[in-house]
């Protein structure tokens, strides 16, 4: 097929149309085959769940042009089981085994002229979402949910580079104990806005939130998980049942450990150990790993050895690795890459 003529090199991180999506319905106890269409209007009633009571989860992955000019996708499965988990918790019902990823692969496919070419920097983002769709007025489930994916092209998230960011420590939480931090609900997403709203207006990049129960141990950001490198060269990375398990993040770690040799540990991670790291990264779809220089305790500034020019030495490599496996330039773990 051949591709859209569109400048790829210098595409934002945002949101541009494309031609088909996939939309399934759930209605009467079972979800309908789902197909691909060309509409992208949503017709909601006024009473929806969704507008109620924010009864919808998400997911986040992309297509990429490999070196060998093959259409592939990063471990989708791990993206189907996170719905899976996701739909649980919100009471929503899950999709039938396998047709997340089947999706996946319909909405990359017919949108295949829209897949940015090797080399460009740029990525196909992929949206999947479900949501209540019928009245609910009392605060229940609701009885009929859509389940949908959009993808956009999407260039690099950083233009020019990754440069180290500069994070506060929040006086916010980001999720309660026991309660929805572990899943990706977009009410987590809408609760992060003030607090990385207000960060910006102060002249940070991010929000580094603390476990709510103690204020002692670090989480995540609003929208990425945290990896730390010891000065011996160790991979941390916090462990909490109130944090989203990446799929960014769990990669990092295998690469980390089978690819680059290094010891790799997922504990808790005090606040208190911060000034003792080499580096940190943030991680996450988006950008993969996005290098930390400094994090600002309410005046107090921890500054990582790193520096604020570019990534750590161990940062820079785990992002080469992933990468590398990404774009076919490295070989992958079996089952990490689904070719379209």
């Amino acid at each position: 097929m051949e591709k859209k003529n569109l400048d790829w090199s210098n595409l934002g991180f945002g949101y541009r149309q494309t031609e088909q999506r996939y939309v399934s319905n759930y209605k009467d106890g079972a979800w309908d085959n789902g197909a691909l269409t060309e509409d992208a209007t949503i017709v909601l009633n006024e009473c929806a769940g969704v507008l109620q009571y924010a009864q919808t989860c998400f997911e986040g992955l992309k297509a990429y042009t490999t070196q060998d000019n093959r259409i592939v996708v990063f471990r989708p499965d791990l993206n189907e089981q996170r719905m899976h988990d996701s739909c649980l918790r919100l009471e929503i019902p899950a999709l039938p085994k396998g047709r997340f990823v089947e999706a996946v692969k319909q909405v990359v496919k017919a949108n295949e002229a829209y897949v940015p070419p090797y080399g460009s920097g740029a990525t196909l983002y992929i949206r999947p979402y479900i949501f209540g769709t019928n009245p609910v007025i009392g605060v229940k489930p609701a009885d009929e949910y859509q389940f949908r994916i959009f993808c956009t092209p999407v260039g690099p998230y950083f233009k020019g580079g990754a440069k180290p960011l500069t994070i506060k420590v929040s006086d916010f939480d980001r999720a309660a104990p026991h309660g929805t931090g572990h899943i990706k609900a977009g009410l987590n997403y809408a609760m992060s806005l003030y607090p990385i709203v207000t960060a910006h207006e102060e002249g940070y990049d991010e929000n580094m939130y603390l476990d709510p129960a103690t204020r002692t141990k670090v989480e995540e950001t609003g929208g990425a998980n945290f990896i730390f490198v010891t000065k011996d060269n160790k991979v941390v990375t916090p462990k909490s049942d109130s944090i989203l398990p990446s799929i960014t993040r769990r990669s990092l770690m295998i690469v980390a450990q089978k690819y680059l040799g290094l010891e790799v540990e997922e504990r808790e991670v005090l606040f208190e150990e911060v000034k003792d790291f080499a580096e940190c990264g943030l991680c996450g779809t988006a950008a993969v790993i996005s290098p930390v220089g400094k994090i600002v305790n309410h005046g107090e500034e921890l500054c990582f050895s790193s520096g604020m020019e570019k990534m750590g030495t161990i940062t820079q490599k785990l992002y080469d690795t992933l990468t590398g496996i990404q774009m076919g330039r490295l070989e992958a773990p079996e089952g990490w890459i689904v070719e379209i």
